[in-house]
């Protein structure tokens, strides 16, 4: 708000000729700087991410990226011009990478997020699902219809054992996607796999084998989207208005 209010002050100065223009367009540039910094801190670097907030969580990083790739360009031409040292570039520099960096992991987090989505779009589209088409779209075991932490801790560690790398978890109990599509997703956890890789027919064996209730999804929406996973636990229930 303060910073709003200098710029403002500030318009009116470089309106009236009493301060040079080049001090305002640095003003809203810092502030608009700071207004993407703050947004990524929410999105990037926060717990809760939904798909719609990926594209401007993209665009904010993308925007900071430019703005130092803008900064390190001006200082390089003052180097080559010869009135800076080689010296100068280094900050300008070691920022412009940072960004990099950031605008690639905002990107990453973002494919996560709409990954996930259609995840949970494939389980809203079961609710659609004629009988009949079931085999196709999903499979479900209801097993002995317990999941616990603990049950998904032995899950995980047969896992880990059998192929040597962690199970690809792409949800952990709730999560803002599943809450912005009215999914409780509490309790249940998803797993990036295609249920008949190998990887996705051992897994849908151990918990056959133990009992253990899932759900296999081999698609989402078929032609548009595909959100193949393997949904440990009961079937995620619509949130109930007020909780």
């Amino acid at each position: 708000m303060r910073a709003k209010a200098d710029i403002l002050r500030l318009r009116s100065l470089v309106d009236a000729g009493a301060a040079p223009r080049l001090q305002l367009e640095r003003a809203e540039a810092q502030l608009a700087d700071a207004q993407d910094a703050a947004y990524l801190r929410k999105t990037l670097y926060g717990q809760d991410l939904t798909a719609e907030q990926a594209d401007d969580m993209i665009a904010a990083a993308t925007r900071r990226f430019e703005r130092r790739k803008q900064a390190f360009d001006e200082a390089k031409k003052l180097v080559d011009l010869g009135v800076a040292a080689s010296t100068t570039l280094e900050s300008p520099l070691a920022e412009m990478d940072m960004s990099r960096k950031e605008a690639d992991l905002a990107d990453s987090r973002a494919r996560l997020t709409r990954e996930l989505a259609e995840m949970a779009r494939a389980e809203e589209s079961l609710e659609a699902t004629h009988p009949s088409e079931m085999p196709q779209v999903a499979e479900r075991f209801d097993g002995d219809g317990v999941f616990t932490t603990v049950t998904f801790t032995r899950v995980e560690t047969a896992f880990q054992k059998h192929f040597g790398k962690t199970l690809p978890v792409s949800a952990m109990g709730e999560t803002a996607v599943h809450k912005s599509l009215g999914f409780d997703h509490r309790g249940r956890v998803d797993v990036a796999l295609q249920p008949d890789t190998p990887e996705g027919v051992w897994l849908r064996d151990y918990l056959t084998g133990h009992k253990i209730p899932y759900f296999a999804f081999r698609q989402a929406v078929p032609g548009k989207a595909t959100g193949a996973h393997i949904h440990l636990g009961p079937m995620s229930t619509r949130i109930r208005n007020g909780g």
